[in-house]
């Protein structure tokens, strides 16, 4: 283990690390499977730890029994088979965060395979963060293209998770519990990796196998305040309530959710591999949502008032948080470079400025799937000296800020965070070392 006194950048990275280790689906599974039903075991599943869940199942599910399916995951997410690991639940690869044809194909086909099902079968869904964009198939009166600007606007908005699904939910056929919903008279059970603040997991994925509290007039309402244009025989749908989600009620007790991995397991674990390292370890909270520049900024007067001696956190310390933060898309005058990043990267910037060059402060943001956004990156890491490095570089932190380009401000100083697809995802990890 690298020393936090010694090689700080490398101890942050392993604490990342531990977080992703902790939410790997072959870790987490197991106790959760049900025992094989007398008919067939239908496995469907969506997200970015689709391909990773899917293994983990063909893995520990026993030989003997009947197994077939389909999961959609991103592109590029579908981990390398085990040697001697049989493929017996189709994985397939589609966009994510903007969806495509091949995640309609996809969530068509899913829907499919629901029919004919018998009360001696079981469906296992396996369902993680990012489910929503590669489940895509729009209510009728949208096409694909719709559900692409759509999602684009949603994402530029600095709409919450929460407020997203709520209106993807209301667009789809698969979604808001539907899927489940199309499944009867087998059993149902879904096992989920938690991305989400609170964990609820009507909102992991747009819950297509869970019902949906929100309605037709909330996610009208979510699109009026963000100023969201969508067509206008959509609206009136809307208005009317004809895009209804199923609702809960008793019936829905005998279809159980379960969650193997959450954003707090992980936070925790990282917390014991600092405490080994003889460090103080604050979890503030895995539910801290907000613009990503601001949420940087309070980070930033915790751990300085810790560097002077001040407030709850006593030095040598790290100070941990989980969630979802947002990234509002400022508009840009004609001719400026279109920024690159994601919300980790924003996070740290606003952080770095925040920190005013702090001397014994480093921290880490990244996103546990591998990719801050849409770009290679997980996120970024912050020394005391990343605003002077950038700026030897002829780069100032402010002026990337402005234009949503952290990407370009960590690449500048070679501190972006590239892991690669993790092949699980329980959302934003941040990590601040005060020593």
């Amino acid at each position: 283990m690298s020393s936090p006194h010694t090689d700080p950048q490398s101890f942050l990275r392993q604490l990342y690390d531990a977080a992703v280790h902790r939410a790997l689906p072959l870790h987490n599974t197991a106790a959760y499977l049900p025992p094989p039903p007398k008919g067939r075991t239908v496995v469907l599943g969506a997200g970015k730890a689709g391909g990773a869940m899917a293994q983990a199942v063909e893995a520990l599910w026993p030989a003997d029994k009947p197994l077939s399916g389909l999961v959609v995951t991103r592109y590029h997410h579908t981990p390398q088979r085990p040697v001697g690991l049989p493929e017996r639940i189709e994985v397939v690869e589609a966009s994510h965060p903007v969806p495509d044809a091949a995640g309609l194909a996809a969530a068509e086909r899913i829907l499919q395979l629901t029919q004919g099902l018998t009360a001696d079968d079981l469906v296992l869904f396996l369902i993680s963060g990012g489910g929503s964009a590669l489940l895509t198939l729009p209510a009728d009166g949208l096409n694909l293209e719709d559900k692409q600007r759509i999602n684009r606007d949603l994402l530029k908005s600095g709409a919450g998770i929460g407020e997203m699904n709520c209106v993807r939910k209301h667009l789809s056929r698969i979604k808001g519990g539907r899927l489940a919903a199309a499944c009867g008279p087998a059993q149902v059970v879904t096992l989920t990796i938690s991305d989400v603040p609170g964990d609820d997991p009507s909102v992991i994925a747009s819950g297509p196998t869970v019902p949906d509290i929100t309605t037709c007039a909330d996610a009208w309402a979510i699109l009026q305040r963000y100023k969201i244009q969508v067509p206008a025989a959509i609206e009136a749908a809307l208005k009317a309530g004809e895009f209804e989600t199923p609702k809960p009620s008793a019936e829905w007790a005998k279809q159980p959710v379960r969650l193997i991995a959450t954003p707090q397991q992980s936070l925790e674990a990282a917390a014991e591999v600092a405490r080994a390292a003889g460090l103080n370890a604050y979890v503030l909270s895995d539910e801290l949502e907000g613009e990503s520049r601001e949420v940087g900024k309070v980070h930033a007067a915790l751990a300085r008032a810790a560097a002077h001696g001040k407030g709850p956190f006593q030095k040598p310390c790290v100070i941990l948080s989980g969630g979802e933060t947002t990234v509002t898309i400022r508009p840009q005058a004609a001719g400026t470079p279109k920024g690159r990043g994601g919300r980790a990267g924003e996070f740290c910037l606003g952080l770095a400025i925040a920190l005013q060059a702090q001397s014994n402060v480093w921290a880490l943001a990244a996103d546990t799937d591998g990719i801050d956004g849409i770009e290679d990156n997980a996120g970024a890491l912050v020394t005391p000296d990343t605003l002077a490095r950038a700026l030897a570089q002829g780069v100032k932190a402010i002026d990337c800020l402005d234009r949503n380009d952290a990407y370009s401000f960590f690449h500048a100083v070679d501190d972006l965070v590239v892991t690669g697809p993790t092949h699980t995802n329980v959302n934003d990890f941040r990590a601040i070392l005060v020593l």
